[in-house]
């Protein structure tokens, strides 16, 4: 990719489709288990972080929503697309214990070429901009969550820019071999939260 001609170009996202499921799963994968960019989580989790099959459900599901920054020949949205991806975010409504709606953030990548520009920072907005309108019918403020690996004190100070804040929940990272396998005994998934007014 010459990020030169993608750089300053507007950022716009699209709902996911089964078309896009090997896009995504090359771009989730190069970004979270390669070396390539700052986000990449290689140095503590290694194999794949996503599958097809995965990939698949979370389009499929009916409160999971998948967006995708897709390249299109000229970098305008009506144009058309090149098949590879520049970035993705998932949005999953949920219902906590305490049967109150919140959004879960998750998915988030952003091409690593590409990274440092403000293009993440845009996908975040908007995913963010999406949740609290979808979250907006029960008459309460919003609640964001989402979850990063302990050990990531740059990626933790990003969020905190943005507005999250550890809210006290973690738990070991799954040791299933569905996510990776962990590169250290101590790796745990801390929870942010950000409260957003309607």
């Amino acid at each position: 990719m010459d990020s030169n001609t993608t750089k300053n170009r507007p950022v716009f996202l699209r709902q996911a489709r089964r078309a896009d499921i090997a896009a995504l799963e090359q771009l989730l994968n190069r970004c979270y288990r390669e070396t390539a960019g700052w986000t990449n989580e290689a140095d503590l989790v290694g194999g794949i972080r996503t599958t097809a099959d995965e990939l698949a459900g979370v389009i499929d599901h009916p409160t999971h929503y998948l967006f995708v920054y897709p390249k299109t020949t000229t970098g305008a949205r009506d144009d058309a697309e090149t098949g590879e991806l520049l970035g993705c975010i998932a949005v999953d409504i949920k219902t906590d214990d305490n049967a109150a709606t919140c959004a879960y953030i998750g998915m988030f990548a952003v091409h690593p070429e590409l990274q440092g520009c403000g293009v993440g920072n845009e996908i975040l907005q908007a995913a963010e901009t999406f949740a609290t309108r979808h979250l907006a019918d029960n008459g309460q403020p919003s609640r964001l969550t989402m979850s990063i690996l302990s050990h990531r004190p740059e990626l933790l100070a990003y969020y905190q820019r943005r507005g999250y804040q550890l809210n006290g929940n973690k738990m070991p990272f799954p040791d299933d071999g569905n996510n990776g396998e962990p590169k250290r005994q101590d790796l745990e998934l801390l929870e942010l939260e950000k409260v957003v007014s309607a």
